[in-house]
């Protein structure tokens, strides 16, 4: 529920161009009024109807009783002092909060989204899931998230990757509908190759995925070389096990020619020895791919520790005698409690 203020009110922020056309259409405005409304909440960034100037006085006044934009509010804003990377924690319109992670890289300037309020998939090695799942993220709130960061930024955004709270894959209508927004010539023009999903193995929506043909680059959490290993640390595993996963991945690299990531979280003494190296090595050989190793991000949540540098140097020594790339990616935003994994509102 929204608050009292707002709870008569039509969220529009979400909305593509066809919802808002009809929007358009039902308060007797002209079509084009759509398009300038989707210009400017989702290109020019606008979060009053004041800003709208190319909407007539008579629209905007009613635009600004009847309906909302904003929906999310920053309430802190944490800045790394290690590198370019800052936290948002932002309050949703009913009360709950999320948090959001903005990068920079080498010429990159990325933003990392949630999809859910929480997670229910209890991945031990998670803070999230440790809040539980209170709610999915509309499109509009998803959207948001990119649209209040970008708009306080010098240079536009240029990568977004949905690894935040939540897992996308339970959130699929509202995740795929905030990536169309953000790919449209109408909206921020984000290219689909510039979009990374990330998720745990959600198999039926993996092999949605490959049907409807969605060009964003997909990437699987998977974090282990066995099923035995693999369900201590991520329950979903019995639902959806190694087997299962890389038969989806099979059908997705052969249906859309192009090659998966996988990300592989290192924990100490749990998944990081050269024996596992070569089982990792072993099973995703023949697969389109690229390997992300991500040394863990240590949570009070969480007993598990990251590797010593000696045993890690070992790992990766045997994986890159792998025949796919391999990249080992030291998380930004550690510091601050905004790397993989270390995502948490005790607000909540």
């Amino acid at each position: 529920m929204r608050n009292s203020v707002d709870r008569d009110k039509i969220v529009i922020k979400g909305w593509d161009i066809q919802e808002l056309t009809e929007f358009m259409k039902k308060l007797k405005e002209k079509p084009y009024r759509a398009k300038q409304l989707h210009i400017w909440l989702y290109r020019k960034l606008a979060r009053s109807f004041e800003e709208m100037t190319d909407l007539p006085a008579i629209l905007r006044n009613y635009l600004e009783k009847k309906t909302i934009i904003n929906l999310v509010e920053p309430v802190e804003v944490i800045k790394s002092p290690d590198d370019n990377s800052e936290k948002y924690l932002f309050r949703l319109t009913d009360g709950n909060y999320i948090e959001s992670v903005y990068m920079e890289s080498q010429g990159r300037r990325t933003v990392c989204l949630s999809t859910q309020v929480g997670c229910n998939l209890g991945c031990t090695f998670c803070a999230t899931a440790r809040m539980g799942l209170k709610r999915n993220l509309t499109a509009g709130e998803i959207l948001d998230q990119f649209l209040f960061i970008n708009r306080t930024k010098d240079r536009k955004i240029t990568n977004i990757v949905y690894m935040g709270m939540g897992e996308p894959l339970l959130n699929y209508e509202d995740t795929i509908k905030s990536i169309k927004i953000l790919n449209s010539e109408l909206g921020p023009e984000i290219s689909a190759r510039k979009i990374t999903v990330s998720t745990c193995g959600i198999v039926p929506i993996i092999y949605r995925i490959a049907n409807e043909r969605h060009k964003f680059k997909l990437a699987i959490s998977l974090n282990a070389t066995t099923n035995e290993q693999r369900n201590k640390i991520m329950p979903i595993n019995k639902k959806y096990p190694i087997k299962d996963i890389l038969k989806a991945i099979n059908y997705y690299t052969s249906n859309l020619k192009r090659r998966v990531t996988f990300e592989y979280v290192i924990i100490k003494g749990f998944n990081d020895s050269v024996n596992d190296a070569k089982r990792l090595k072993s099973l995703l050989s023949g697969i389109p791919c690229k390997l992300n190793i991500i040394p863990f991000n240590e949570n009070e949540f969480s007993k598990f520790q990251s590797s010593d540098e000696k045993t890690m140097d070992k790992f990766i020594e045997e994986i890159y005698k792998a025949p796919f790339a391999v990249t080992v990616r030291r998380s930004q935003g550690r510091s601050i409690k905004g790397a993989c994994g270390q995502l948490y509102c005790k607000q909540n």
